[in-house]
């Protein structure tokens, strides 16, 4: 099976052999026959590695720092227990995840809010954007709060409401890494102390906007498909002109395209006896449809500073940890905006990595339902408001 098949449906290969010649002869020190064995070694959990190494030249070193190898040393030598050095061992086994949008739900946030320090989240918000966001969040109506320039900054807003209080009620529990699903990646950007809060907030509004403007551009949409194998996704992909927008888990992926193709996606599915739901969003999101809202965005994130994470964060586009450099940040932020969602790689990579416990940030319990569809084993929380954020608390400490 050619590279070719799996890139077409935005993945990589999982075979580090049939691109070994593309690897630098060395690397660290490592040369290009051991890289393709320790690839193909792992490329069930970790097949986004070989993009890592081939399109982005991460280094052998890094690599090593995110992802728990047991009889895997450095090129020096110098390694500490299951591949990390000794002070990295301390760190966490768990990973905090935010919500993408769709998540939202009038309400949201308002018990959260009473608390002063969070309530003050909610009208440094409001003096951001301009608008009482605070009202919208707390009171509604759905309609404006599904509007996406008001969305994406409501759900980040909630979502570090939710992990602001989390840490002032368990001060004691850390985090040994951070993702989120497209939006919720910047929420863990944000967290992980990559930008501040308002200037995440103005890119989320700007993002939102500049995304409904890419969809108004042209009729186009989403369809859910369900147990389909890569052979068959591919079929579909070809027949109906779409592209592969969320690799949600193992069983569900999300196409993206113009209404005319999605609709030709559906039949072709239900032809190979595989399920098909058309999803009711405004258009084609995480695909080349959205190309001029990753322009825009562009401009936008020139005149914002990036620092390097103070922990890894996972990225869609790749499913492996951001690279510390923020340029190379903001490229795979803009990317996000029209490349495939690797949902399930994170979840695989951080679980790679000994993380046991995923805590939710945000409104509703979406990623922990397509976590527990990847791995049954991890334990997942949620805090989405006062009730949740006791019973979260209790159940890590306990």
């Amino acid at each position: 099976m050619s590279r070719e098949h799996f890139a077409h449906r935005g993945l990589p290969s999982p075979d580090g052999h049939v691109c070994g010649e593309q690897v630098p002869e060395q690397s660290c020190g490592v040369t290009t026959r051991c890289w393709c064995f320790f690839l193909s070694l792992w490329r069930v959990s970790y097949g986004n590695l070989l993009t890592l190494v081939l399109e982005k030249g991460f280094e052998f070193d890094n690599l090593l720092k995110y992802v728990k190898l047991r009889d895997f040393k450095r090129p020096n030598g110098s390694c500490g227990r299951n591949g990390y050095d000794k002070d990295e061992t301390r760190m966490s086994d768990r990973v905090c995840i935010f919500a993408g949008q769709g998540a939202q739900v009038p309400g949201m946030g308002k018990d959260l809010a009473e608390d002063a320090e969070i309530g003050a989240l909610f009208a440094r918000a409001n003096t951001v954007l301009g608008f009482d966001l605070a009202k919208v969040c707390f009171e509604g109506p759905a309609e404006e709060l599904t509007k996406s320039n008001v969305c994406q900054p409501a759900i980040f807003t909630v979502s570090v409401a939710a992990f602001r209080a989390f840490q002032k009620r368990c001060p004691q529990v850390t985090f040994k890494m951070a993702a989120g699903l497209s939006l919720g990646e910047w929420t863990a950007l944000h967290v992980a102390g990559v930008l501040d809060f308002d200037s995440a907030l103005k890119i989320l509004e700007a993002r939102g906007r500049f995304m409904q403007q890419a969809c108004e551009e042209q009729e186009s949409g989403m369809v859910s498909i369900m147990g389909a194998t890569p052979e068959q996704l591919q079929t579909i992909c070809e027949k109906a002109g779409i592209t592969v927008a969320n690799i949600n888990s193992d069983a569900q992926v999300v196409l993206s395209g113009r209404k005319t193709g999605v609709a030709v996606a559906a039949t072709v599915a239900a032809e190979l006896g595989v399920k098909a739901i058309p999803l009711n969003v405004a258009g084609a999101f995480h695909s080349p449809l959205m190309a001029s809202a990753r322009t825009k965005l562009a401009s936008v994130l020139d005149s914002v500073t990036f620092q390097a994470p103070k922990m890894p964060v996972l990225a869609n586009v790749s499913g492996a940890p951001h690279s510390s450099a923020p340029a190379a940040i903001k490229d795979a932020m803009l990317r996000q905006v029209t490349e495939s969602v690797r949902w399930c790689d994170c979840v695989k990579c951080v679980i790679g990595a000994g993380v046991t416990d995923f805590v939710e940030f945000g409104p509703g319990k979406v990623l922990s339902g397509l976590i527990k569809r990847i791995d049954k084993s991890v334990k997942t929380v949620n805090v989405q408001d006062v009730p949740s954020l006791e019973q979260s608390c209790q159940a890590l400490q306990a």
